[in-house]
């Protein structure tokens, strides 16, 4: 084989260049598919209020008796469903803008609503950015309130509802990083979870104030390399309007507007097979959070608002705080968690505020929920099974003031027994 000259070597081999360099970038495209298979079967002693026919369970319903005084609602159920069996797609790419990239696309066949159970609905799709201090995420994930570092694991697809804030959010986030101490601020929209309104439940009340909801924390997070300890802690708030309505019942634009404050406070500490989890949350208007509350119309005495129906609107306040702990052994764990959440009124009065057409909430004439709820997991490869009771009671009033606040106080519970069995691959 004839010898190529050095100099025609040298030529050749810029003229290949780009396209080593192009397979080199191609190398680093790609995509790694997991999830699980998970089966639920589940025995209530009452009727709730609940999600995708039974699956996800807020609370139990009020008594309703009929004419021969029976209560309909005491009335038990079972059911099995697959709905959350789950796949993600993680995403790895070339680093772009001198960050390393990365993107996540999930989904499950939880569907967008009743009507569309077993559909394949988006849960997760971003885009990752990564400095050396820096993170940007732009796409659809958790809502900041929901840290999933420090979440209830809980075998219920609730996870934690109504105590526990739960929402995934189209958003862009930005997280600055010194050491285990990291700073996040983050703009949000919405869409599977949405606050209500006049025309039902709908992302449009947001979108139409033309403001984002805004949220903020501050948290810190430390762990070694093996996992086996770990230690959270975090403080956040927020704040987002919506705009109820664009035109009165009496044909008028209105300029309305409702502003929302939001707050959390979360620690989490893991100490080799034990973990222990708190977190307490305040909030006005935490609807699309899938927790109780929302809004009110307000009293108003204003002519001109009167006369055109220019409706007022007052928040509706809320407090919850959850806890979790856990043991491991072995391939066992032993688990408790338990939930309070209270529903605290308004601070302004409610216009004719014994008719339910006032109120834009859920919940609203609860006083406080609980639940206390012990599982046992038991896991071995990539096969898990895991039983969990549940036992929420929710405090019904019969009278409500001005305020919104609830006395005549009746208790109502549910008894779930759940029994999830989960394949992850």
């Amino acid at each position: 084989m004839p010898k190529i000259p050095q100099m025609k070597k040298s030529i050749l081999l810029l003229l290949l260049l780009p396209f080593v360099a192009f397979g080199q970038d191609e190398a680093k495209f790609g995509i790694k598919f997991s999830g699980y298979v998970k089966n639920d079967i589940f025995f209530d002693s009452r009727q709730s209020e609940n999600l995708r026919e039974g699956h996800f369970l807020l609370y139990p319903l009020n008594t309703s008796y009929d004419s021969d005084s029976a209560d309909i609602n005491a009335q038990p159920s079972f059911n099995m469903l697959s709905i959350q069996s789950r796949l993600r797609g993680e995403i790895s790419a070339p680093d772009a803008l001198g960050a390393k990239t990365s993107g996540v696309l999930e989904a499950e066949f939880f569907g967008t609503s009743n009507a569309d159970i077993n559909g394949f609905r988006l849960r997760h799709a971003f885009v990752k950015l990564n400095w050396k201090t820096t993170e940007l995420i732009i796409g659809q994930t958790w809502h900041p309130m929901f840290v999933s570092a420090c979440a209830p694991d809980v075998v219920s697809a609730n996870t934690g509802s109504p105590f526990q804030p739960f929402s995934r959010n189209p958003q862009i986030r930005v997280t600055q990083k010194a050491g285990p101490l990291k700073i996040m601020a983050a703009v949000l929209s919405q869409r599977d979870f949405a606050s209500t309104g006049p025309e039902g439940i709908s992302s449009k009340y947001l979108r139409n104030s033309a403001i984002p909801d805004m949220q903020a924390q501050l948290y810190y997070a430390k762990s070694t390399t093996d996992l086996k300890n770990e230690i959270v802690a975090g403080i956040g708030g927020g704040y987002k309007i919506i705009k109820p309505r664009l035109v009165t019942d009496s044909s008028y634009k209105t300029n309305t507007k409702l502003g929302s404050l939001s707050a959390i406070a979360y620690f989490k500490i893991k100490c080799n097979n034990i973990q222990w989890k708190l977190e307490g949350v305040y909030g006005q208007n935490m609807y699309d959070m899938m927790m109780l509350g929302g809004y009110a119309v307000q009293y108003d005495t204003v002519a001109e608002n009167l006369v055109k129906d220019d409706k007022q609107y007052t928040n509706l306040h809320v407090f919850s705080v959850w806890s979790d702990f856990g043991v491991a052994v072995k391939k066992f764990q032993f688990a408790i968690f338990g939930g309070y959440t209270r529903n605290m009124g308004s601070w302004h009065n409610v216009s004719n505020w014994t008719s339910a057409s006032s109120f834009y909430a859920r919940g609203s004439n609860i006083q406080s929920v609980c639940r206390v709820s012990p599982r046992v997991v038991y896991s071995t490869g990539k096969f898990r099974v895991a039983l969990e009771g549940e036992y929420t009671a929710a405090n019904y009033g019969a009278d409500i003031s001005s305020l919104a606040q609830l006395t005549n106080l009746k208790t109502v519970s549910n008894i779930r027994v759940l029994l999830g069995v989960f394949y992850y691959f």
